[in-house]
């Protein structure tokens, strides 16, 4: 949670409760990955610098949710961990992976970068803290 509560700007509302996150990973289709400093697998004794969250429906995953701690931005451990995201789709026999996200989110970037092309659109889906309306613009690609 410590991750989350420093990556998500308040102003977009995007960042889940504690309660939200527990009570998606109850349900056997979604999961979590972590990552250490270095973007690899974290170990027991190690503090996460970034996560996803996703879920498995049939051979799709929609990745719910990706967060990078502030302090290790801007070295490559976005992009690690989406790949690792890749890896474990194509390991849990998914053909096809999705997001969503508001449309000005600078994370657009990382998501070209893995393959992920633009497939939707949502006029005005999202609205922040002080009432502004965001569109939001899904992603796919195949694993």
């Amino acid at each position: 949670m410590q991750v989350m509560e420093a990556s998500f700007d308040p102003h977009y509302r995007e960042a889940w409760t504690r309660r939200q996150v527990e009570d998606s990973l109850l349900v056997p289709s979604t999961f979590a990955i972590l990552c250490n400093e270095t973007g690899n697998q974290i170990s027991d004794d190690e503090t996460a610098a970034g996560f996803i969250l996703a879920r498995q429906a049939a051979d799709e995953i929609e990745l719910l949710l990706i967060a990078v701690d502030p302090s290790h931005r801007r070295k490559g451990i976005g992009s690690r961990l989406l790949q690792r995201f890749l890896d474990v789709a194509s390991e849990r026999g998914a053909s096809d992976v999705f997001l969503e996200m508001r449309a000005n989110n600078p994370a657009v970037t990382v998501y070209l970068a893995a393959g992920f092309e633009q497939i939707g659109h949502r006029a005005a889906y999202y609205r922040t803290v002080s009432g502004e309306t965001i569109d939001a613009l899904t992603f796919g690609r195949k694993v």
